[in-house]
């Protein structure tokens, strides 16, 4: 099972922990070996891991929503 095609670039993901400033939601920028994300209350950009990416994720909403 390949879970990796479940997250596309400009995808919105919800974490589970909190980030220092409050928010929950981050887009995706970047996907691959590494996955890129800008955190939407900060503008905050980190990268992660595939492995540690899909720890953290909780849920996925598509660009659409």
């Amino acid at each position: 099972r390949n879970d990796a095609l479940m997250y596309n670039v400009g995808d919105i993901v919800t974490v589970k922990k909190k980030h220092p400033c409050g928010s929950f939601d981050w887009e995706i920028l970047r996907t691959g070996a590494d996955y890129k994300l800008k955190c939407l209350g900060c503008g905050r950009v980190v990268m992660f891991s595939y492995e540690d990416f899909k720890k953290r994720v909780r849920k996925v909403k598509s660009k659409e929503q």
